[in-house]
């Protein structure tokens, strides 16, 4: 099997933030509205109020890198083929022709470049308003491999590029070969991602993709003995229902589902992907930015366990939930459905059996803490048998998933 050190280099990221800003935003009703909630006469009128504010990147950037992001993918182009970027020439339904008058994409890059977050680019394969499209695709896929140029010279050195929309005709000859090739010849390590959306959860497809994709969906072991080429794997995530900005969305996930998201994605060495939809000014609204910064503390406490810890196949008897990675010199265990202590004591605690946890590991133990307060936990070691007894949250503590350092 092909390893790259590259893709190597992404599973390690851990945790990204997927950002979804174009002239949707404006209209407020999620990024599938063009000719849907709005006519697309209507829609288009969008191009002439777009003009975000100018420290919306700056402010974007540092909400991430708060959360634990080490990278941001951002939509240089969504399906309804508005470019955030500087299109040169190839249409001028761009921003730098828009009341913005400049390249979205570049303030992007140049925040993400001061603090230290790895860009990507998301950028649509199908496209609603280009008649190329639909009346002569050959065209059409000319004019996409020289936008994807246009970004992969232009900008410096990213972290990958996104593709999102095959799914809409599956049965044509997209021209992969050209794609990625021309990819390759600017940014030979670029991780080139092609989402195979709801319906085909971490599927391969063409050979030089780097990453299969969990859209909405938790992510499962990909990689065998048989498979040709090692492969990253990432599961994309939203708050409420849609990807882009929409005012009247309250269905919001809780912030515990999201937290149980990144950790079933480390189990299994994906990155999480979470999506904000930044407002018509390029601000994230207070709600989601409260997200993502309480995320971010839940992160920050354990975020020696979230980047570098590999899987292991060390089973928990009689449990599902729980789970062990290794570190350095180490492993940590994750532990669900901790109660909160009240009048439980320990003694007590030996007695219930949910609160042991046994396992094989032929290394011996030195002790065991949780991160968050540095308490150790009893253990017994009886050749490789482990029995582990996880104690119960203080109270004024509800961690959703606690994760213990075990030193070896």
């Amino acid at each position: 099997m092909i390893i790259k050190e590259y893709i190597k280099k992404f599973e390690e990221l851990g945790l990204g933030m997927f950002v979804h800003f174009g002239l949707y935003s404006i209209n407020a009703k999620g990024e599938w509205a063009y000719g849907r909630n709005i006519s697309a006469e209507d829609y288009e009128k969008l191009f002439y109020s777009f003009d975000p504010d100018t420290d919306w990147a700056e402010n974007l950037v540092s909400t991430a890198k708060n959360a634990g992001c080490k990278y941001i993918t951002l939509t240089t182009r969504h399906h309804d083929g508005f470019s955030l970027f500087d299109a040169c020439g190839l249409s001028e339904y761009d921003a730098p022709h828009s009341p913005a008058g400049r390249d979205i994409v570049r303030e992007f890059v140049d925040a993400c470049n001061r603090h230290g977050i790895i860009p990507f680019f998301y950028h649509t394969l199908l496209d609603w308003r280009d008649k190329r499209y639909k009346e002569n695709f050959p065209e059409y896929l000319k004019y996409l491999r020289a936008s994807v140029e246009l970004l992969c010279k232009n900008y410096g050195k990213i972290g990958g590029l996104w593709f999102d929309g095959m799914w809409d005709r599956p049965n044509d000859d997209w021209e992969e070969d050209a794609l990625y090739s021309l990819i390759r010849s600017y940014q030979p390590e670029a991780m080139i991602i092609n989402n195979t959306g709801l319906s085909a959860h971490g599927a391969r497809g063409h050979i030089e993709i780097d990453s299969v994709t969990f859209e909405r969906g938790r992510p499962r072991v990909i990689n065998s003995e048989e498979s040709e080429k090692h492969v990253a794997s990432e599961m994309c995530q939203i708050f409420a229902n849609h990807w882009g900005y929409a005012k009247r969305d309250f269905n919001f996930k809780s912030l515990a589902e999201i937290i149980q998201d990144l950790c079933i994605c480390r189990r299994y060495r994906a990155n999480l992907l979470l999506n904000v939809g930044p407002m018509a000014n390029g601000q994230i609204r207070p709600l989601d930015k409260a997200m993502f910064d309480t995320f971010g503390e839940w992160v920050s406490i354990y975020s020696e366990a979230l980047y570098l810890p590999t899987p292991t196949d060390i089973q928990i008897e009689g449990k599902q939930k729980e789970f062990i990675l290794k570190g350095d010199g180490c492993y940590y265990f994750f532990a669900y459905d901790l109660p909160m202590k009240s009048s439980v004591n320990v003694e007590l605690v030996k007695a219930v059996p949910e609160y042991n946890n046994v396992f094989r590991l032929p290394e011996r133990i030195r002790s065991v803490k949780w991160l968050d307060n540095g308490e150790e936990l009893q253990f017994t070691q009886d050749g490789d048998r482990v029995t582990l007894l996880t104690t119960p949250q203080l109270y004024g503590d509800q961690l959703v998933v606690k994760i213990a350092k075990i030193e070896i």
